[in-house]
């Protein structure tokens, strides 16, 4: 019988939601998650609570946050000046905005609080601080990927087909 484990690539079909019962994501009506274990590329609580089952196995885990996106970080709350936006834009509170570090890689954000001078962002990954319960199905093990990359250039990938 198949197992997952560390170094294969499981499959999963999905449903998340937080504590109040909103669904915050679900592999309905898209291809299954495709998980290449060990590698780090989840949160680490999905790929722990994932490890021994079996192929069609169905689970319900929690994660608190320490094991999902970790603990809202109160030093992650930034003040910017309103200058530094890019010309035309116009910031407002409950805006996700893309901020791009110096390596390119790109950090999401909420505006949290603007005002004439500055505007406040808050940079904490949207989950943090939240514990999340996710249903899974195990819908494929297999030695090798199943998919292609959803992101093709991301660092992972290994298609060889000239995506850049």
């Amino acid at each position: 019988m198949e197992q997952v484990e560390n170094g294969v690539f499981v499959s999963v079909e999905y449903t998340g939601t937080l504590s109040n019962g909103e669904v915050f994501d679900t592999s309905r009506d898209r291809q299954p998650l495709e998980v290449h274990m060990g590698a780090g590329r989840m949160i680490p609580g999905f790929e722990k609570a994932l490890l021994g089952m079996t192929l069609n196995e169905k689970k319900t885990f929690t994660l608190e946050a320490e094991e999902a996106y970790g603990s809202r970080d109160d030093r992650l709350m930034r003040e910017f000046p309103r200058s530094s936006a890019p010309p035309g834009a116009v910031p407002e509170v409950g805006q996700l905005v893309g901020l791009q570090t110096p390596d390119g890689q790109q950090i999401p954000a909420k505006i949290v609080k603007v005002d004439d001078q500055n505007i406040t962002l808050d940079m904490n990954h949207p989950l943090a601080g939240e514990s999340l319960t996710f249903e899974v199905e195990v819908v494929g093990i297999s030695d090798t990927p199943t998919q292609l990359p959803e992101a093709c250039g991301d660092g992972g990938c290994d298609c060889c087909s000239g995506c850049d």
